[in-house]
């Protein structure tokens, strides 16, 4: 269980608040045992600049392995404007939806208290701020000529706070600590935090409902307290051991951050960055497989405004082609063309889109394996049909999004070309948990694509190993933490 320590300079620092046993000095954290373990510190002190004890105190958290607020990198990264204003790009569209001022040359001061904002217009400005900047105060500065930008950023002490404001700080405070960092109730059995990243808003999740239920099931089974958590739990993470991704990861998406953070807070995560990054590119991926000798379909990378890659790519994979955009999902950013015209016309479309596009020659199979791997092991086999008069399993097309029929099987049933292929794919990529998508032609197994966050959908991708298949992918969180806590324990 978590134990969350508020850090300040002295004790009369915490006068104007209720006293709380979890309040304690700077001198006292330093007498703290290194070793103690599952630590939220949320760092006080009035002072931050290099060499500070506010500084010293975020820098002896992270020595410690404690989770603290504000990150030493938080304090580097605030205290040199350069540093921070290169991080700020992401923020423009919210920026944007702020009404401008009645007069150009307006200068606005706020002030956030743990991504928590008085003025409800600023709001998702200050949490996404609080998502890359997470610091107790943080004060922005506004301006705007002809559209508003952040001028300023600056990490404030509780101390310089009115009486006003004080409230607010108190108020976000109690909210963070206690429900952000809150004590979950755990059953006795329970070794490990397990959190599954969902999102109740995605048309078309990696997992139904049933399949989530599943999980949940088998983790308590297996010693785990398992809570499914959403995008808005992003500043939670460090309160798990674990974390599963069952959203439809993309590369510029809360998903890879949440990858990110929960690599740099210690957790074991499924799907990786590192995977992420490599599955969620079809250019990267057709790059792979020809350096690693993955049989795949003949491909060509074009360029925009690279005629001659076009007449090579007619030349080398005739008509009809597939053409892709590199981070599609669920077959969407997909073409076939069928002639040099409407190839031409669709590059127009998709070049719009990306400066870099994949053509692939079109290879027709009544349906495309899915083997699912988990750290290089082949764990399941299904066979996705296409959908009713189209040439892909998914018809986005069709209103309801309809998609083909399915198989599922045994994996010793699977041709052994197919098996091979699909592990073969997957090995430079790491050792995460993956589906990997794979014709069959003329006795030969091709990779279309390796996804790092395939479905497990009940009633699908379980339909043969039922309840087995839920365990033996949380078996793999556990063999991950078992090794992490016993290697631990021989430092």
């Amino acid at each position: 269980m978590s134990q969350v320590l508020i850090v300040i300079d002295q004790q009369s620092d915490w006068t104007p608040y209720y006293p709380s046993e979890r309040v304690i000095t700077f001198a006292d954290y330093l007498q703290l045992p290194a070793r103690q373990q599952r630590v939220r510190v949320i760092n006080l002190c009035a002072d931050y600049d290099y060499r500070s004890e506010g500084y010293y105190c975020s820098l002896l958290a992270e020595a410690r392995s404690h989770h603290v607020l504000p990150s030493v990198r938080t304090l580097n990264d605030l205290s040199v404007p350069q540093l921070y204003k290169l991080q700020l790009a992401p923020l423009v569209p919210a920026l944007n939806k702020l009404r401008p001022p009645e007069e150009p040359g307006t200068h606005l001061v706020v002030k956030s208290y743990f991504g928590q904002c008085a003025e409800p217009a600023l709001q998702p400005l200050a949490r996404l701020l609080f998502d890359r900047f997470a610091c107790p105060v943080l004060e922005i500065h506004l301006a705007c000529d002809t559209a508003w930008e952040i001028a300023d950023l600056r990490i404030c002490s509780h101390r310089e706070l009115d009486e006003a404001e004080e409230t607010l700080f108190a108020e976000a405070l109690d909210s963070f600590s206690n429900q952000v960092w809150r004590q979950r109730k755990k059953s006795d059995n329970s070794r490990y935090d397990l959190a599954i990243l969902v999102n109740p808003e995605e048309a078309l999740p990696p997992s139904d409902q049933g399949a989530l239920k599943k999980f949940a099931s088998a983790g308590r089974e297996l010693g785990f307290a398992v809570e499914m958590i959403t995008p808005a739990d992003y500043m939670r993470l460090p309160e798990f051991d674990a974390l599963f991704i069952r959203e439809t990861t993309a590369i510029d998406h809360h998903t890879y951050r949440f990858a990110k953070k929960a690599e740099a807070e210690g957790l074991v995560v499924l799907d990786d960055p590192t995977s992420i990054l490599r599955c969620t590119n079809k250019i990267y991926l057709a790059d792979l497989f020809t350096t690693h000798k993955v049989p795949a379909p003949k491909t060509c990378i074009l360029h925009r405004g690279d005629e001659e890659g076009v007449q090579k790519a007619l030349a080398t994979l005739g008509l009809p082609m597939v053409i892709k955009i590199p981070d599609g999902s669920f077959s969407r950013g997909v073409v076939k063309v069928h002639s040099e015209e409407a190839l031409r016309d669709k590059l127009g479309e998709l070049f719009a889109e990306s400066s870099l596009l994949l053509a692939q020659e079109f290879l027709y199979t009544e349906f495309d394996w899915r083997i699912g791997v988990l750290n290089n092991k082949p764990l399941y086999a299904c066979r996705y049909y296409m959908a009713k008069n189209h040439w892909q399993i998914y018809n986005h097309g069709n209103k309801k999004n309809s998609s083909g029929s399915f198989t599922t099987l045994p994996t010793f049933e699977v041709p052994k070309a197919v098996l091979q292929a699909a592990l073969k794919a997957t090995k430079p990529i790491g050792n995460g948990f993956y589906g990997v998508d794979v014709k069959e032609s003329a006795g030969r197994g091709y990779v279309i694509e390796v996804n790092d966050n395939p479905s497990i959908d009940s009633g699908v991708e379980d339909k043969y190993l039922g309840r087995e298949l839920y365990r033996l992918i949380l078996q793999e969180f556990a063999r991950r933490l078992d090794a992490r806590r016993s290697g631990q324990a021989h430092e």
